[in-house]
């Protein structure tokens, strides 16, 4: 397993400060998300049902009828490698882990390509797995680009693969098209902007074949009936995402400028984090951590990705502890 933000449980113990007393900036995650209604008792009481209006809310959401609904972006992420007999998978670097794992797990050789590389690669892999925008990074790939590529590795039945799991607080414009072309795979996530990361659902934009193929994978009920009718309510609800992407785009921010003033300044980032590269990632997460405020850390290359706070008090403790510390 590799480590991944929110382990706020491990934190409490290892520092010896209790749960409720932790600020957790440390997964990207909305820290005020989507409240939805009431679930029904029958979401509890019976097996799912694909016929309850989920996919066409999802459809009309992403504006493409290609839509699959999956268990967290992630179920995806690990079930796709699977599609494809061994080949050479070539994924952005540094990215999200969890890709280069799912395609090493599988059999293939995986290539580690930073995003200045990549056109030097692209007739020698069959495979392009992207994040966009990056994470941790915050690097944004233009639409032109990404077509371009999609359409050189299509000429060999290359796949791209594109995760957008924090496209949606951003003006950024997504790959999912009305008709999902041949070896076009779009990942989109309803835990980063919804802020529902427990209700563990996802989508995978692709041509029906693709799809077919990955629910055969998957298997039945790959989603819960609560989690379906949470989602539904969610992608309907036009007037929560409008002013919610507002909200973010302004926090978004006001985190950089608040990361400036205490002297580490971001070298990226999207609405939902910021990213900041610093020879001092580990002291600086550790000091963070002692007064129970927790960052996502990364070795390689160091640095720290800081996500939103969801409060006034929580903004206002973020800016006296780094001033404490720095």
């Amino acid at each position: 397993m590799l480590e991944h933000g929110g382990q706020t449980r491990a934190a409490a113990a290892r520092y010896g400060i209790a749960l409720g007393n932790w600020l957790d900036l440390s997964t990207g995650i909305n820290p005020i998300p989507f409240e939805p209604p009431p679930v029904p008792p029958d979401a509890w009481g019976r097996l799912p049902q694909e016929q309850d209006g989920l996919e066409e809310a999802a459809a009309a959401y992403y504006g493409t009828l290609d839509v699959l609904p999956v268990a967290g972006s992630q179920a995806a992420i690990q079930a796709l490698p699977r599609l494809r007999d061994c080949i050479r998978a070539g994924v952005l670097a540094p990215g999200y882990i969890e890709h280069a794992q799912a395609w090493r797990n599988a059999g293939h050789e995986v290539v580690n390509i930073n995003a200045d590389e990549i056109n030097t690669h692209l007739e020698e892999i069959s495979v392009l797995v992207l994040m966009n925008p990056n994470n941790p990074t915050g690097a944004a790939f233009a639409l032109e680009q990404l077509r371009e590529w999609h359409g050189r590795l299509a000429e060999h039945d290359g796949w791209l693969i594109v995760d957008e799991a924090f496209i949606e607080a951003t003006k950024m414009s997504s790959m999912a098209q009305a008709q999902m072309p041949q070896g076009l795979i779009v990942l989109r996530s309803m835990g980063k902007f919804f802020g529902l990361a427990g209700a563990r659902v996802g989508f995978v934009l692709a041509r029906t074949a693709l799809r077919n193929a990955l629910r055969e994978a998957l298997g039945p009920w790959a989603l819960s009936g609560p989690s379906r009718f949470v989602a539904q309510a969610a992608l309907r609800n036009r007037a929560w995402q409008a002013a919610t992407r507002e909200r973010l785009l302004q926090d978004g921010v006001r985190l950089a400028q608040l990361l400036h003033a205490a002297g580490l300044p971001p070298a990226g980032g999207c609405e939902l984090f910021q990213w900041v590269p610093t020879k001092q990632a580990e002291t600086i997460h550790r000091q963070l951590a002692q007064r129970g405020i927790l960052t996502r850390y990364f070795a390689e290359p160091g640095s720290l990705r800081f996500g939103l706070p969801g409060s006034e008090a929580d903004w206002g403790r973020l800016r006296a502890t780094l001033g404490e510390i720095l």
